[in-house]
């Protein structure tokens, strides 16, 4: 049996919220949860083919595990006690981003992150067919932010990236900035209520940066 502590009912409730979200996007999605240093987190993949993220305090038994959503969801918002079973049976597939070698390159107000997302979606929705905007489009840069030494060149930001941002309900209207953070391969957005994280790849712009 797998064993998830998480002792603060808020943020049980936290995780909860962020669950539930990924099950809004993909009924079938699965979450990878990994304990270290007094921390369990959270990791999902989105149909954007961007990873979410959320963290919380507590501790977990085996220390990386995959469970269904679903099942997840289920024993956050049925069981409510500080240690339930969050379901076994998932297959994460991909891999990772490291924990370690991170390097701040920005913060960006989220009402200019909101306001970019509202013009992609606009775009998007001229441009969709029937299995949503081409990859082309999602993977347009939309934002570009320039790093220190610690990370070479521009650090651009795909559309994709911040409609999983906004699809996870991770950025809190105009109350706090949205910090950008990258590795030599790896993009990082932290907002109020969670992270998106993606490789690094290079794309056209599409808006004003």
């Amino acid at each position: 049996m797998t064993a998830l502590t998480v002792p603060d009912a808020g943020e049980r409730g936290d995780l909860g919220a962020f669950v539930a979200r990924v099950v809004r996007l993909d009924q079938t999605a699965t979450v990878r949860l990994r304990a270290a240093d007094g921390l369990v987190t959270a990791w999902a993949s989105t149909p954007f083919d961007v990873l979410a993220t959320r963290a919380i305090r507590g501790a977990l038994d085996p220390a990386d595990v995959t469970v269904p959503a679903a099942s997840l969801l289920t024993a956050l918002t049925v069981e409510r006690s500080e240690t339930v079973d969050p379901g076994s049976g998932g297959l994460w597939q991909g891999e990772l981003p490291p924990v370690d070698g991170w390097a701040p390159v920005d913060d960006v107000p989220a009402a200019e992150v909101e306001g970019l997302t509202e013009r992609g979606l606009a775009v998007a929705r001229e441009n969709a067919g029937p299995l949503g905007p081409p990859a082309s489009l999602l993977d347009q840069t939309v934002l570009t932010v320039f790093a220190g030494p610690q990370v070479r060149g521009a650090v651009k930001v795909p559309l994709r990236c911040l409609f999983a941002l906004s699809g996870m309900g991770f950025v809190g209207g105009e109350d706090g900035p949205v910090r950008v953070s990258a590795t030599g391969t790896w993009l990082r957005l932290d907002a109020r209520y969670g992270a998106v994280v993606r490789r690094r790849v290079t794309a056209l712009p599409l808006l004003v940066s």
